[in-house]
């Protein structure tokens, strides 16, 4: 009987097989050059992933004006980002709190668009997050190239007004070792004029104030790292990055104290003179197992610590110009650090393809310390006031445990967790012994769902609990006092907030259009509202915990592209806010509406030239006491190609028609407080190149034979 082989052999024996030959073309394939656009948006199971390098309107600009792009998040004049309307939200770097994204740090300045790779907006986030950031989490990532050998790019910028940056990236890939880093130094000067009027109405008196704000910054960023791969499975990384800041803030505001008619009492002049200098460094060690059972179980530790200083002087000199004002000059000093540590267990386990657990412990530690003095030339000395000087120490300990659980088969996904947070705080006042120590534990329950009706339609549910902890600039006491008129302080006794957010996304897909629409409620406790009080014409601002809030709201992102050299994006979201409380026998109940809206066109022209325009809108809304005036604005971009694709020239400008206004009305019986101002327009022209196996923001092969 034959056998298989027997058989085989025999229909090979009856094949008429042709002479193929192959010949090595080394001049036709030396190289093959992909270019491709990588999509804008990438939605998740739970987020939404938008990469940056297809921005042209973001050359030259800082992380803080990439975000102002992406839709749901917007980030106001003086640096503060909010997602949906709500700024409790916390920002991450390459999925880890980083100095560079800390709210005392106002470091995000220092990372330009040339080093970012994608921003996930994570709105409704999963227990295996930390709870911290009651509207969502923001999670920046930084490049790292890996291509094999030596790749890099280098990019130049200039601006006005000044805004000159330049930056190295370098890599070096073997097969065990992954080296890479980043250089980056700027000078960058940024004004703001101001209006303000306060106007005491039981006393009859109004200050008016018009000036000039300047904040000068000479920035330094190195960033090293590299990744040692032991073996296929095991890989340790070690990262580090250092920045620093040389700051100069030159103003001059000018001041009138009027009647209640309108006739001048005195005006003069208040100028001041600040210098600081702002060290920043982080490291960040890593060690991940992969376990050969499956790609994605894997064990992962990381420990990563990190400071931020500033040493800062200040002097204000007030000049009469007419009236009985008498003049005076002012000093401030602050002496301020910062450290913030973290220990990360993480541990990931699939069952099958569809089945996954992970389960992780945490701590983290932050620990302040503010030495803030204001002194006064009284006689020709140099008196301390002791009504604003004081040391301020923060420490807060946090430690947290996690657990999730999902399943996603070929239409229906749920992921549900748990995650459960001790709390230790502590803050304490030096000279006065003030002290207020807190310790408290928290659940914090998700649930996520997914069901795909088909490859254009799906549908995803979740649920989250937040908490939103006072930072160190909500509780700390003292402020510096450069508009003496205007003074914002912290509040040691606040409590923290806590928030229950619900969501409903649809997200469909064809070939020209893709969109997601969201509904959405969040439910919050104990909110945090800054209340304004005025005496003696001396606006003071204090946050305060509120009653509640409960927020409903709706957002649609939509992207067209009719033609391969035309894509149109729209972003709208709309929320309705109903906050009910009570503070010091007044009440803070009122019902209140906000939208906002983007719509931004990308257009490829002849010679390897794209252009982009962008457009959004922010609706004006109330707070406790505040009216929001709304404002808009219009930025553009042009990028063109060159050198074969491994040169790239840009050109920016944001706010091109000078639209971008803060303005805000609090209108209270006992007074009346206004405020008003502008950044202005920003031009920026810049150059990268890239050099090895890198391109500038194109992906090419290896070498094929």
């Amino acid at each position: 009987m034959p056998t298989v082989l027997d058989r085989v052999q025999a229909s090979v024996a009856d094949v008429d097989l042709v002479t193929i030959i192959l010949r090595d073309d080394r001049q036709l394939l030396e190289e093959v050059l992909v270019s491709t656009e990588r999509s804008h948006m990438e939605f998740k199971l739970d987020m939404r992933v938008f990469n940056v390098g297809s921005d042209r309107a973001s050359t030259g600009s800082s992380a803080l004006e990439v975000l102002n792009q992406i839709p749901s998040v917007v980030v106001s004049l003086e640096g503060q980002v909010s997602l949906r309307g709500s700024a409790g939200v916390q920002i991450l770097i390459n999925g880890k709190p980083s100095v560079l994204a800390s709210a005392e740090g106002k470091a995000l300045g220092s990372i330009t668009a040339d080093m970012i790779e994608r921003i996930e907006v994570i709105t409704n986030p999963s227990a295996k997050y930390e709870a911290e950031g009651s509207s969502g989490i923001i999670n920046i990532v930084l490049k790292k190239e890996e291509k094999k050998g030596l790749n890099g790019s280098v990019s130049v910028n200039t601006g006005m007004p000044d805004n000159h940056s330049a930056g190295l990236s370098v890599s070096r890939r073997t097969d065990h070792f992954n080296l890479f880093s980043q250089l980056g130094a700027g000078y960058r000067s940024v004004p703001m004029d101001t209006r303000n009027i306060n106007h005491d109405i039981p006393a009859g008196t109004i200050v008016r104030s018009t000036g000039r704000d300047y904040r000068k910054e000479q920035f330094y960023t190195v960033i090293l790292g590299t990744d040692y791969h032991i073996d296929p499975r095991n890989v340790v990384t070690l990262s580090g990055n250092f920045t620093y800041e040389i700051e100069d803030q030159p103003s001059q505001n000018n001041f009138e104290l009027l009647e209640q008619t309108g006739m001048v009492i005195s005006d003069w002049t208040r100028r001041e003179e600040t210098y600081a200098t702002n060290p920043k460094w982080q490291y960040d060690l890593q060690y991940k197992k992969s376990f050969a059972d499956h790609k994605e179980h894997t064990l992962q530790a990381s420990a990563m610590g990190n400071f931020f200083g500033k040493d800062q002087s200040s002097e204000f000199f007030n000049t009469t110009l007419s009236g009985s004002r008498p003049d005076g000059q002012q000093e401030t000093r602050t002496d301020f650090g910062e450290t913030r540590y973290s220990f990360h267990l993480d541990y990931t386990r699939p069952f099958g393809e569809k089945v996954r657990t992970e389960a992780g412990v945490q701590y983290v530690l932050n620990e302040v310390s503010n030495d803030f003095a204001v002194l006064d030339l009284i006689d020709g000395e140099w008196v301390e006031n002791t009504s604003f000087t004081n040391v301020f120490q923060w420490r807060q300990g946090v430690l947290g445990a996690y657990a999730t659980g999902s399943w996603e088969g070929a239409r229906w996904g749920i992921k549900g967790g748990l995650r459960i947070e001790h709390t230790d705080l502590h803050t304490r006042l030096v000279q006065t012994q003030e002290r207020n120590d807190r310790s408290f534990a928290n659940l914090f329950p998700s649930l996520h769902a997914s069901y795909k009706y088909n490859d254009r339609l799906s549908f995803q549910v979740g649920y989250s609990r937040r908490i939103f902890r006072p930072r160190l600039w909500d509780l700390n006491p003292f402020f510096n006092i450069r508009n003496d008129f205007s003074i914002r302080t912290g509040n040691p006794d606040l409590k923290p907030q806590f928030t229950d957010a619900f969501e409903w996304t649809g997200v469909w897909i064809t070939d020209r259009w893709s969109s997601n629409a969201s509904l959405y409620f969040r439910h919050t406790t104990d909110v945090v509202e800054r209340v304004l009080s005025v005496q003696d014409n001396v606006s003071v601002t204090k946050p305060e915990n509120i009653g509640t809030d409960a927020t409903t709201g709706a957002e649609v992102n939509v992207k067209y592209s009719p033609s391969s050299w035309l894509s149109v994006n729209g972003d709208f979201n709309y929320n309705l806010f109903r906050q009910r409380g009570e503070f010091e026998g007044n009440s803070f109940d009122f019902d209140a509406e906000r939208w906002f809206s983007r719509m931004m066109a990308k257009v490829k022209m002849p010679f390897d030239i794209e252009a982009e325009v962008s457009w959004e809108y922010q609706s004006g809304y109330r707070n406790v006491q505040q009216q929001i005036s709304p404002y808009s604005l219009v930025n553009v971009g042009l990028r063109k190609k060159m050198l074969n694709g491994k040169g790239v020239v840009n050109l920016s400008v944001r706010d091109l028609f000078v639209t971008r206004i803060q303005e805000s009305i609090t209108d209270q019986p006992e007074f009346y407080v206004y405020g008003w101002s502008r950044r202005g327009r920003f031009v920026t022209l810049g150059f990268s190149y890239g050099f090895g196996k890198g391109e500038a923001m194109v992906f090419s092969g290896g070498r094929r034979h």
